[in-house]
């Protein structure tokens, strides 16, 4: 049985101990926390071994579960690959490129596998329609939600947006031609709403959009194929897939000729999916995902490529926006 080690439990990582001491071909070796306090409260709660230092911890377990600060995760990788431990690193893999490099890098030389935490390639209303998702030609996704200090201590772009850049990349097989974005920082000295526009070589445009400081939480994105609209709803967990209905082309010649008596529910078929009630969650489904690939030797649903090729794009993403912001500023001065 794998035993692992959870180092980081906050908001996510005491859900990701919890995790491990259900599975079956999996154990909770026990956690660490620079929180000492934490850690004690979380070990006590789970009934599980709280360690005094990273290290220990680390000789403890065969694989290690990073759920702390995005800015901790290259050290507290680099040590676990250098002890030949595998990874699983939340969100953003790290929050510098090089760093990513380096960690890619440790595993390949290591032969140990780095799963990142792109939890919505998990999730269900995903999972229900991602067979139907093929070329699409125009993506739009819209992440917002209110104002949390979790997550501060990179811009909205690495926080929030890289969770629809990762399954922009994963639907869309083609290099970026190019970016276009903007942003601003509002409640931190980061940066807070951010708005992307990704054009790829094969034609197909991505529009998105992140923010940490709206009045509401909205988690959408739709996709438009030549024969088809997927729209994903995540937080409701529902999907709506319309497609051409075979009908169109009789009722064609008469829409060109201006009819509006046309009953629009004869032009598409529609089919919704409610995912509400899903037996799977997605959290669980990600670290079983990870303990398998560990067991099996097989490649992760998101390895640490996936995880560096969306750090790549988020990073341009933010430099483009730094260097429109410090341009504004210095026409202002």
């Amino acid at each position: 049985m794998l035993k692992i080690g959870v180092v980081g439990v906050g908001h996510l990582g005491q859900h990701h101990a919890r995790k491990f001491q259900d599975m079956d071909n999996a154990s909770l070796a026990g956690i660490f926390d620079k929180d000492k306090k934490r850690a004690e409260e979380i070990s006590a709660k789970l009934e599980t071994v709280s360690f005094d230092s990273y290290e220990t911890l680390l000789d403890a377990c065969d694989a290690i579960d990073i759920a702390a600060t995005t800015t901790a995760h290259f050290m507290l990788a680099e040590k676990a690959l250098k002890a030949g431990k595998h990874v699983f690193l939340e969100k953003p893999i790290t929050s510098k490129l090089d760093e990513a490099y380096t960690l890619l890098d440790l595993a390949e030389k290591n032969n140990l596998k780095i799963q990142v935490g792109h939890i919505e390639r998990f999730n269900p209303v995903i999972m229900k329609v991602e067979k139907e998702i093929k070329d699409p030609l125009f993506i739009e996704s819209t992440r917002i939600s209110t104002f949390h200090k979790r997550g501060t201590d990179v811009p909205v772009v690495l926080d929030v947006m890289i969770h629809d850049i990762d399954l922009i990349l994963s639907f869309i097989n083609s290099p970026i031609k190019d970016i276009h974005a903007s942003g601003i920082g509002l409640f931190t000295p980061s940066i807070d709403i951010a708005n992307a526009r990704l054009e790829f070589e094969n034609g197909a445009i991505a529009n998105v959009t992140s923010s940490r400081v709206s009045l509401k939480l909205e988690r959408k994105i739709r996709f438009f194929q030549k024969d088809s609209y997927i729209s994903l709803d995540f937080q409701s967990k529902e999907a709506k897939v319309l497609k051409k209905s075979p009908k169109l082309m009789l009722y064609l010649p008469k829409i060109m000729k201006g009819n509006t008596d046309i009953d629009p529910e004869k032009l598409v078929d529609q089919r919704v999916y409610d995912c509400s009630q899903s037996p799977q969650d997605a959290l669980s489904m990600e670290l079983e995902a990870w303990v398998n690939c560990i067991i099996k030797n097989t490649r992760p649903v998101v390895d640490g490529h996936d995880g560096t090729k969306a750090l790549e794009v988020a990073m341009r993403i933010i430099n483009i926006i730094n260097e429109q912001l410090e341009l504004n500023k210095n026409k202002v001065n």
